[in-house]
């Protein structure tokens, strides 16, 4: 008797209903819980660093590490993590995740000095990169019926593209009514709900028989991944020319690039090349990285705009967010469900990044004493429904047709794509505004009142920043456009 070859299972090969899990959308629900908790700490932070830094008596120059620290552990062990949640299955990763960070988080609440504080932040990296590739990897195990994949996906990109807008929101209250403290306990809030129900609602999850864990790669990844991550956030402090930037940076490209040579090689790669292979996710992780590098021009910069020219405290700036964050959670649903199932992933991507860019060429136009109807609200809602049509579609497309042992990893690379995109964005915007403004300055110095002119300096910065962002999201628009397929996702598309 002959042996039967069997491929590998795909979980877009379950079209049955009858298959379907009957608890799926409890455990959606669960699953968004565990992605927000990670999303809000990207930026609910960043507004109770000045009653931190009061508290606890630390230094400008130590206050940003509260956030690199983070931003680290993260992005540095997302590629791992992802793969680990294959090997030893998804939902011991996930819970082990939520755990991890809301101990991590009640730490960080309690903290009695700088280093506690950073070093509670670091471990909630830690678990947020345990957490993140397993929850996205659920979601694709979960929702196999490609309709209700569509509505899953949705929900799910509706939560990772307003999480940051939220916590920016949910951090102006919490330090403003109760303690900066509460940015940090409030994740036990999520923790507390997801952890038990997580636990309850999720059935086992396969490990991948037979699989090794690729140290070498484990290894160049992580260090690469660190030293740009590092570099990029040194670059935006300490300038371009230090060693501490170019160097740290020339050595993260030297490791990804014997990363890559490695997974040609391995005999169980951690980021096996047909993962990243396929035109569609490829084009996927990449969309991931510009919208990632692109979107800081809003979160950051903007913000900065609304409370230090316009005057706005930090609950009235997250509620000038709240109009963008109510019109991706729509479009991402509508995109996902009607329009995804129709057009495929392509021109979702390319008009999503062009109305990005729109958006940002439109905020171009804000002067010292702009109004929020006549010169925000406009831009903020077309980049509301930019966010929306890229945010489930790559989400969607980055984890389409992996079989079971790659979901993990596959996940992770939309998560490390935005990671990376963020870091550099980050970095790269930084450094151009502050050059912007030094040079209005010393080109004015003769014009006006020295307040006034320093706000006007303080503009031109914010409006050269809003130009590159439109740059970074046009040419992201053309090279995705590029690189994925035309028409719906099909089965013979995978691989």
């Amino acid at each position: 008797m002959s042996a039967t070859h069997v491929a590998p299972r795909r979980f877009s090969d379950i079209t049955d209903a009858s298959d379907a899990d009957p608890r799926r959308w409890l455990i959606l629900a669960v699953i968004c819980a565990g992605v927000l908790m990670i999303v809000l700490d990207t930026t609910v932070m960043n507004l109770a660093l000045p009653s931190a830094q009061h508290a606890l008596g630390f230094t400008n120059g130590d206050r940003q590490w509260i956030v690199t620290a983070y931003s680290l552990s993260f992005g540095s062990l997302l590629l791992f993590c992802g793969r680990l949640a294959d090997l030893i299955g998804r939902k011991v990763t996930f819970l082990a995740g939520l755990a991890g960070f809301a101990a991590a988080s009640a730490v960080g609440g309690a903290s009695v000095s700088f280093t506690m504080l950073v070093t509670a932040r670091a471990c909630q990296g830690v678990f947020a990169a345990l957490l993140a590739p397993s929850a996205l990897s659920l979601l694709t195990t979960t929702f196999t019926d490609p309709k209700e994949r569509g509505k899953a996906f949705g929900v799910y990109g509706t939560v990772a593209a307003s999480g940051s807008a939220i916590g920016l929101l949910l951090g102006g209250a919490l330090t403003s009514y109760l303690s900066w403290r509460w940015c940090l306990y409030v994740n036990l809030v999520f923790a507390g709900i997801a952890l038990p129900a997580g636990a309850l609602l999720l059935g086992s999850q396969p490990r991948t028989p037979g699989a090794r864990l690729d140290v070498p790669g484990v290894a160049a990844v992580s260090g690469g991944t660190f030293c740009l991550v590092y570099g990029f956030s040194n670059a935006a402090t300490h300038g371009w020319r230090t060693p501490s930037t170019w160097g740290i940076l020339a050595a993260g490209a030297v490791l990804l690039i014997a990363f890559a040579v490695w997974q040609t090689r391995a005999a169980h790669p951690l980021l096996p090349p047909r993962v990243i292979g396929d035109r569609n996710r490829g084009g996927a992780y990449l969309a991931s990285f510009v919208n990632g590098a692109g979107i800081f021009g809003i979160f950051l910069f903007l913000i900065y705009y609304m409370q230090v020219s316009l005057g706005y405290s930090a609950v009235m700036s997250g509620l000038a967010m709240l109009p963008m964050v109510a019109v991706i959670g729509v479009v991402a649903n509508v995109g996902n469900i009607k329009l995804m199932p129709r057009f495929g992933p392509k021109p979702l991507v390319i008009v999503g990044l062009l109305l990005n860019a729109a958006g940002m060429a439109a905020l171009t136009r804000i002067g010292v004493h702009s109004g929020y109807a006549s010169a925000l609200l406009g831009p903020l809602m077309v980049t509301g429904v930019g966010m929306g049509f890229i945010f489930g579609a790559v989400a969607n497309t980055g984890t389409f047709g992996v079989t079971a042992r790659d979901a993990g990893v596959a996940s992770a690379s939309v998560n490390t794509g935005q990671q990376l995109g963020g870091s550099i964005g980050t970095a790269l915007l930084n450094t151009i505004a502050a050059s912007a403004t030094i040079s209005y300055l010393a080109s004015n110095r003769h014009g006006g009142p020295t307040a006034q002119l320093v706000q006007l300096a303080a503009i031109h910065g914010y409006t050269t920043v809003f130009w590159c962002c439109a740059g970074i999201f046009a040419a992201g628009a053309v090279i995705c456009g590029a690189l994925l397929r035309r028409g719906p996702l099909t089965r013979s598309q995978e691989g």
